[in-house]
């Protein structure tokens, strides 16, 4: 059964206006039960997940400024939300959401969470929407618990993975590729071990032969134990945060290729939604939609 990581905090309301659509974690799970798609069932509320596993990622200071509300002004402004203990206890439990989607990968091949994706979390700071980087907090979560040796993370939201590329530069027991627009932000990139970086309006054609002649040659050459997926959908033509120019349908395809690929190599992996800033929400609905189709289709 793919298992959902859910929790009613996950749409945490923020001030008039904001540019973070946070509708769209109320209203796609309420798409997914309507169309059928998935049931009750396939969701669960993760709990708060343990500083032992978050501190092996991030800094301690960090950390406890986070959960004291101490963070200084310029940090608060680079996290992009305004400070509050339910935004510190909603990132406690995506990140909940991200380690059980591990073991539930682990038993069902698959595991999903309609938050997360927060690579831009560094190791001694957050930025643009990140406090906690779910899918490293992962990794190291597999390594500690022997479940998983070698990680690669494959992420595919149009923004790179820069606190992702930054937590793990000196590490090569996880692999970080990340696939980007050549001029989203971050403006200043990091390095990843392997990075992609995509001209302004590439289309489906172009994307998806990048994308088809990249990851089975990584698959081959990594020897992966366990695959992170960060699915953005920020990648389509109408994102407002995006300059590229794939259709819903290209990004579809996109999600079908990695995630037939993980299924055929019976390699684990856990999918975290990303980005998606659309100004039609229904746009936004409709792309996150088909990743969780999809994965219904490849693997159930």
């Amino acid at each position: 059964m793919l298992k959902i990581a859910w929790h009613p905090i996950y749409k945490h309301p923020l001030p008039t206006g904001h540019r973070f659509p946070m509708d769209k974690y109320d209203l796609l799970p309420k798409q997914l039960l309507h169309e059928g798609t998935c049931t009750p069932e396939n969701f669960f509320e993760p709990e708060l997940a343990s500083d032992e596993f978050i501190l092996r990622v991030h800094n301690a200071d960090y950390v406890n400024d986070l959960r004291e509300l101490n963070l200084d002004k310029k940090a608060i402004r680079k996290l992009g939300f305004p400070l509050s203990e339910k935004l510190v206890e909603r990132e406690y439990r995506i990140t909940q959401g991200t380690i059980q989607g591990c073991e539930f990968a682990l038993e069902h091949g698959i595991a999903m969470n309609i938050a997360g994706g927060t690579h831009h979390a560094y190791t001694d700071h957050g930025e643009a929407f990140c406090l906690f980087n779910d899918q490293a907090v992962g990794a190291r979560y597999l390594q500690q618990k022997n479940r998983g040796e070698k990680i690669l993370i494959v992420d595919l939201d149009v923004h790179q993975g820069n606190g992702t590329a930054e937590i793990f530069k000196n590490d090569n027991s996880v692999f970080t590729f990340s696939m980007h627009g050549a001029k989203n932000y971050p403006f200043k990139k990091e390095v990843s071990d392997l990075d992609i970086a995509l001209e302004d309006g590439t289309d489906d054609e172009e994307y998806l032969s990048v994308l088809r002649n990249t990851i089975p040659k990584l698959i081959y050459d990594v020897q992966p134990d366990f695959i992170f997926y960060l699915s953005g959908v920020d990648i389509v033509a109408t994102d407002k945060l995006g300059r590229l120019g794939c259709s819903i349908e290209g990004c579809k395809e996109r999600d079908r290729f990695v995630l037939q690929l993980c299924k055929d190599h019976c390699l684990p992996v856990q999918v975290s939604m990303g980005g998606g800033y659309s100004s039609d929400i229904r746009l936004i609905i409709e792309a996150h939609s088909n990743t969780y189709r999809v994965a219904q289709e490849v693997y159930f």
